[in-house]
């Protein structure tokens, strides 16, 4: 558990329940259009996402810097104990035990009602972002006459996604990130610095405690 609250919050993506897309008034003549798109890279790698989660990480940010003063404590202890407890009366071990209980009882609780919080504010987060970017793509299909377009995204309840093949030319992915980072206005963050790790294309799995 310890080794869990030095790692810090973890983002998490609640599933979504995306709106119906409207039907079209008149059905496209010829031969169907269909297109793919990996959904959920798309709504995370928005210009607008990106900088949603790096104010919600940097709100958390206090919160983590605590949690990992209270684990470096615990760690501390530990290790005092380890190391000095031949040399301790029965009754110091036994304080000294109790202390690292209460702390550590204190570091999850603490931890869990963080990590609480975090993940609902990031699934409301989540949900209305997935909501606007499929604003975008359904006019971007209407527009283009796409007739039928699939998500390549692993679902939570099948792993592998529903599209085992599709040539690069039919996937419209980077287009509809384009497309909305375009409407919105919203510039992309600023490059991170050199020590620190790419975002990834889809978010991580969330962090639990042991």
């Amino acid at each position: 558990m310890i080794a869990t609250l030095a790692s810090g919050f973890a983002l998490s993506a609640a599933a979504q329940t995306l709106p119906a897309p409207a039907a079209p008034a008149v059905a496209p003549a010829g031969p169907a259009k269909i297109a793919v798109i990996a959904f959920e890279a798309a709504v995370f790698n928005t210009n607008e996402f990106q900088r949603k989660i790096a104010d919600l990480q940097n709100k958390y940010a206090p919160k983590q810097a605590q949690l990992k003063s209270l684990s470096d404590e615990i760690d501390t202890l530990t290790k005092q104990l380890q190391t000095q407890g031949d040399k301790l009366s029965d009754a110091e071990r036994a304080s000294r035990s109790k202390t690292i209980d209460e702390k550590t009882t204190q570091a999850k609780r603490m931890f869990e009602d963080a990590q609480r919080d975090y993940q609902q504010e990031m699934g409301e987060l989540n949900s209305a972002m997935s909501a606007k970017v499929y604003e975008v793509l359904a006019n971007y299909a209407q527009q283009q006459g796409f007739t039928l377009v699939l998500d390549e995204s692993p679902q939570q309840q099948q792993p592998i996604p529903v599209v085992l093949w599709s040539t690069p030319s039919t996937d419209i992915t980077k287009a509809i990130i384009d497309d909305y980072n375009l409407k919105s206005g919203v510039p992309p963050p600023p490059p991170p610095p050199a020590s620190a790790k790419p975002a990834s294309a889809r978010p991580p799995a969330p962090a639990q405690p042991k």
